[in-house]
């Protein structure tokens, strides 16, 4: 079996691309992986067309050895782009290895540690304003079965205008939540790069109240000490990694102890076979792992099967308003049931794709955040 052709198909959905990757082999086995980006979309999609040459006149088998051919292909390793067109590849030849075995690919991977697997809502909440509205909101993620969901109570902007109106009204809009979620309910505290060390202090001991399950991305990625400083003030765990490319930028974290729980995306990390050793490296340190996990379906099932498999997982994103979606373009979407997911049995990742319902959505260019708005000190 020969690797010989390389495709790929990119639809925008909402906030960013889905860019997916189509492996086809001269017996007609085909594997499907994912390289969506909130980025540089086309230079995105030509990485996997340029790296993917590696890959051309192959076996897919022995996705180890192509993952290092391929890393090692990038003069100086990829960077963001090249290491999620390398995630993209990687993930269509698991799919490749478990449809030819037979297999779900999480048996590939010594799995399964469990068959169900905790989920939340991700961008929950979104443009609340009143603690009415962010009551009202906690109580539909209970009642469609969650038993977490994650949040942003304060923008970037009104903290620049006061920081302490903003903060005292995130306070406000969290106790509603809390109240509408009940004391059973996860309710994880997205910061998105928001913060500095000094207003993360004050926004922690503000929401500390409420039980924040962490603080994500409370600071900018780049300055590991500066986050293992304030882990060491503020008592509500921290969770970050999702902007880490490899096992390499996420020793440095682990090492000085500035994190509770990682956060490792497949489809920027190198694939399920990066990632997998990623959540390893976690598990010498005790940490556990929940992937970031925002996009398209088939990523969706990449993290899934790769949680199977570790025994560190903690819980899996899920973009709750894009899960009709998700489920429209997989002839087998994921089971979701009483805020779990149910493993796939069937044999790779477990789904085709139908990508005639996304032909009403053709790519466009992602509009590139304007940095002033971005972070605030």
């Amino acid at each position: 079996m020969k690797i010989t052709r390389i495709e790929t198909f990119c639809h925008y959905v909402d906030w960013c691309n889905w860019l997916f990757v189509k492996i086809t082999t001269d017996e007609g086995l085909y594997g499907w992986g994912e390289g969506s980006i909130a980025g540089p979309i086309k230079a995105t999609e030509a990485a996997i067309h340029e790296l993917g040459q590696v890959l051309i006149g192959h076996d897919p088998a022995g996705v180890e050895r192509h993952w290092q051919r391929m890393y090692n292909a990038w003069r100086w390793r990829g960077g963001a782009i090249g290491q999620t067109a390398l995630a993209a590849l990687d993930i269509a030849l698991w799919d490749i290895e478990g449809k030819r075995l037979g297999v779900p690919v999480y048996r590939l991977l010594g799995g399964p540690f469990r068959e169900r697997h905790r989920v939340y809502a991700s961008h929950w909440l979104g443009g609340v304003t009143t603690p009415e509205d962010a009551y009202d909101g906690a109580r539909e993620a209970v009642r469609r079965g969650f038993t977490g969901f994650k949040w942003i109570p304060f923008r970037a902007s009104d903290l620049r205008e006061n920081e302490a109106a903003a903060i005292r009204r995130g306070a406000e809009l969290m106790a509603a939540a809390r109240e509408g979620a009940g004391d059973d309910v996860e309710i994880y505290i997205e910061c998105a790069e928001f913060l500095s060390p000094r207003t993360a202090v004050l926004a922690a001991e503000a929401l500390k109240p409420y039980r924040p399950a962490w603080f994500e991305e409370p600071i900018p990625f780049e300055n590991i000490a500066a986050l293992a400083d304030l882990r060491r003030q503020i008592g509500v765990p921290i969770a970050t990694g999702e902007r880490l490319l490899s096992r390499y930028e996420f020793r440095e974290l682990l090492e000085r102890q500035a994190v509770d729980v990682i956060q490792p995306d497949l489809m920027h990390a190198g694939g399920i076979t990066e990632v997998r050793k990623i959540a390893a490296l976690a598990d010498t340190h005790y940490i556990p792992v929940a992937p970031h996990n925002p996009t398209g379906p088939i990523c969706n099932l990449a993290a899934l099967h790769l949680s199977a498999a570790i025994p560190n997982f903690y819980v899996l994103e899920q973009m709750e308003d894009e899960r009709a979606l998700r489920d429209e373009i997989a002839t087998q979407p994921i089971v979701y049931q009483d805020g779990y997911y149910e493993l796939p049995q069937e044999p790779g990742l477990g789904t085709d794709l139908k990508l005639d319902a996304l032909a009403d959505r053709p790519a466009r260019p992602h509009r590139m955040a304007d940095s002033s708005e971005s972070l605030w000190w």
